[in-house]
């Protein structure tokens, strides 16, 4: 029986994530429970002020499979490359991650697993065909999301048409080779990730559509997210050529809230 470990970062996320743990817990109790698939999930709560931590606590008395971090650090991609380095510690094949707003659900997250087959990844895609959104997104984040992606594609040369998923799942071998090298970042992370595990190891990665869920009480700001990510694009791009020595001019360039963190 394959086993999984389901990385959850939460940031300041007490009013909704006992919701999540309890909703993930049982639907993947029922696979372990029939032998379909052994699991555990582990929270990375990342920098919070609020009561997510004693909440996180609390559930993991009652649940043997659910572990926590809990880090003083913020941003998302810290959270999860600890997430990966402790999944790493126990015996699992497959590793992957998906937000704490429930955007996606345990079912829309198990279509991974279950598709995964012989690739190295696997990615939910919300602008691929057959993909259900639900509530209709608005135009603002419609096109800021289309653009970013078409930038992606040329700046980067990654051809998936939803890098900011917040559902990825990878086998466990391609995450052992790759995770030092792995940047950890706030805004652009999710590509960071994608294009590390291209460029280094040529990993193959399978896009599918998925069903997702707009969740009320989401902190990003469409407009100056999507400049963030674009700039921290740039700066990828930059790491990994030629013109590396010309990164600390571009970089003194952008605003320190802005940066990598």
């Amino acid at each position: 029986m394959e086993k999984i470990s389901i990385i959850i970062p939460a940031y300041n996320e007490e009013k909704r994530i006992k919701e999540t743990l309890d909703s993930n817990l049982k639907f993947f109790k029922t696979l372990k429970k029939n032998k379909i698939l052994n699991f555990e999930i582990i929270a990375v709560i990342n920098g919070s002020s609020d009561k997510t931590i004693e909440i996180v606590k609390e559930l993991a008395k009652k649940n043997n499979e659910l572990k926590y971090l809990n880090l003083k650090r913020g941003a998302k991609g810290y959270a999860v490359i600890e997430g990966f380095k402790e999944a790493l510690k126990s015996d699992s094949n497959l590793i992957g991650f998906k937000d704490a707003d429930m955007a996606t659900s345990p079912e829309a997250f198990y279509e991974l697993v279950k598709k995964i087959n012989n690739y190295d990844g696997i990615i939910a895609s919300r602008y691929v065909k057959d993909s259900i959104i639900a509530p209709k997104p608005t135009f603002e984040r419609i096109f800021a999301s289309r653009i970013f992606n078409f930038m992606i594609r040329i700046i980067l040369g990654l051809q998936f048409k939803d890098t900011q998923c917040g559902a990825k799942l990878f086998r466990r071998e391609v995450l052992e080779r790759n995770i030092h090298k792995i940047i950890s970042s706030q805004w652009n992370f999710d590509v960071a990730l994608l294009f590390c595990l291209r460029k280094e190891s040529n990993a193959i990665i399978k896009s599918i559509p998925t069903q997702w869920s707009d969740k009320i009480g989401s902190k990003i700001n469409v407009k100056s997210a999507s400049t963030r990510m674009f700039l921290s694009a740039i700066r990828l791009r930059v790491m990994h050529s030629p013109f590396k020595s010309f990164l600390r001019i571009y970089w003194n360039l952008i605003p320190e809230s802005w940066k990598i963190q």
